[in-house]
């Protein structure tokens, strides 16, 4: 499994033809296809390349599982 910086991560916000990733917990998941991914941001709330965590256990109308639809690609380094 790929092992990304965020800083990497961040450079897949879905600009420019770019694929959107997003991090929960520690995985790396493509979101590229999700219809609630537009040019890198989801529901005007969020910016792909970012660390959802805090945000989906916190804030999030909807769980976490929501990413079990998507394909994970990697993990965050230590």
């Amino acid at each position: 499994m790929q092992e990304f910086t965020l800083e990497e991560v961040a450079k897949y916000n879905g600009r420019d033809n770019e694929k959107i990733y997003v991090v929960y917990s520690g995985k790396v998941y493509d979101v590229t296809n999700s219809e609630f991914w537009v040019d890198g941001e989801h529901m005007g709330l969020h910016e792909a390349g970012e660390d959802l965590t805090d945000s989906l256990d916190l804030e999030a109308p909807h769980e976490a599982d929501s990413l079990n639809d998507f394909e994970v690609v990697g993990v965050i380094k230590e």
